[in-house]
């Protein structure tokens, strides 16, 4: 690789971070091509080097995103064990950890699940996004097998993503009273995947 190359590289990864720090702290309406190129320190036409469109970034902001949501399943479910923990135990931690991204990291969650306003086909996007719908349905099925693991993982997946969207609006603790979302997910895995033994 040369300098140049590095550099561009560089100067590319520069633009994704300071879109991902414009999202933690601003919001997705936040994100212009002009508002990241200004604090990167750059002429407001560099970023299209790099970004043709104005989706591309964006696309390469919340793969950056999916990146990180997907290290932290990983290192959730490292610690139930090598994989051969119970299949359960891995979707609740999935789900814990889902809910915890989403209430966290608000403006990236917001963007990731925007394919209104992404290139979902660009920058590998779908490539990242979509093994951790895979990695849902491969537990779902190992719980369920009498059931279409698919359709039971995107039911379960849209419910945690509506507990994660009315969490982080106020509005499941203004209605329940509660300040922990965990009965709500242990409800939606009951639902699901049936009571845990011993329930």
């Amino acid at each position: 690789m040369t300098e140049s190359d590095e550099g561009s590289r560089a100067l590319r990864d520069r633009l994704v971070d300071v879109g991902a720090e414009l999202l933690a702290t601003e919001g997705v309406q936040a994100l212009t091509l002009r508002e990241i190129a200004r604090r990167a320190g750059v002429s407001h036409g560099a970023p299209r080097r790099y970004f043709p469109t104005h989706l591309e970034l964006l696309s390469a902001i919340a793969r950056r995103g999916f990146v990180e949501l997907a290290a932290r399943v990983e290192e959730a479910r490292g610690t139930l064990g090598d994989g051969g923990a119970d299949p359960r135990a891995q979707v609740a931690a999935l789900g814990r950890v889902y809910l915890e991204f989403a209430t966290r990291e608000r403006g990236m969650y917001e963007l990731m699940f925007r394919h209104d306003l992404l290139e979902s086909g660009h920058l590998g996007l779908r490539d990242t996004s979509l093994p951790l719908f895979g990695v849902l349905v491969d537990l779902v099925g190992r719980v369920r097998p009498d059931a279409d693991a698919r359709v039971v993982a995107g039911s379960l997946w849209a419910n945690l993503h509506g507990i994660a969207q009315l969490w982080r609006w106020g509005s499941l603790q203004l209605a329940t009273g509660t300040d922990d979302f965990a009965p709500f997910l242990r409800t939606t895995l009951d639902a699901y995947l049936g009571p845990e033994d011993g329930r």
